[in-house]
């Protein structure tokens, strides 16, 4: 199966790559010349990334672009609770592979505060994340439960997380599958995006973009939330 077998909404664009690494530098080129254009318009532009693994290659490749990223605001879609020291801190992952050389000049906001509890530091982030203007790009992935973002399925706030209404803008969120707190920024912040992009390798996530084109329940597959929406596909095999 590739994605062009897939039913996509007239708003969703699917872009099939060859290879993994074909994948992060179209991504790269995209993500880079959309952050031009908005720094050409307003004077900067703001960038909202995920971590996880998959970025690696795309975030190297990115830091290589040539912009002037000290007019660039880097934020994450979501965070573990943990320190930026700790190896699956996604702040750490960005800081590793994304915030060197001349991207080292971006202002990055991240959403780990140390606090006694994972309800605190999402509290403390969202009084920082006042400053976070509306993304220009937003570069989302996806688990094979449909999660994106720290929108986890049964997870206790995914309802409020989930809400196009909703005050906050980050809230503590948990993975049910896997004993670790996260922290994400919610729904209406994420949807303020100008340009949003979807990664995604594997035939496993394709079934799963598959299945969640299939059916309308965006808590049981909270990646529907986004599918209703303007976004582009990036997938390889």
């Amino acid at each position: 199966m590739a994605i062009s077998n897939l039913n996509l909404p007239a708003q969703v664009l699917g872009l099939s790559l060859d290879n993994p690494a074909q994948l992060a530098g179209e991504l790269a080129l995209t993500v880079a010349n959309a952050l031009r254009g908005a720094i050409a318009e307003r004077g900067a532009a703001t960038l909202v990334v995920s971590g996880g693994r998959s970025p690696v290659a795309f975030f190297e490749r990115l830091a290589a672009q040539e912009l002037d990223w000290s007019k660039v605001t880097l934020g994450l879609a979501d965070e573990r609770f943990v320190p930026v020291s700790h190896p699956d801190s996604n702040e750490g992952l960005v800081r590793r592979h994304l915030l060197q050389g001349r991207a080292a000049a971006a202002r990055f906001l991240g959403l780990y505060q140390p606090a006694p509890s994972v309800e605190a530091s999402a509290q403390l982030a969202d009084a920082r994340l006042a400053d976070l203007e509306d993304p220009d790009v937003l570069v989302l992935g996806m688990g094979e439960d449909g999660h994106t973002a720290s929108f986890f399925p049964g997870s206790p706030n995914l309802a409020a997380a989930l809400d196009p209404e909703g005050p906050r803008r980050c809230l503590p969120m948990l993975a049910p599958s896997v004993p670790r707190q996260r922290l994400t920024l919610t729904l209406p912040v994420l949807r303020r995006a100008r340009l949003t992009l979807l990664s995604l390798q594997g035939a496993g996530k394709l079934a799963t973009l598959a299945d969640a084109l299939a059916g309308e329940d965006v808590a049981q597959m909270p990646i529907r939330a986004f599918l209703s929406r303007p976004l582009e596909i990036y997938w390889c095999p």
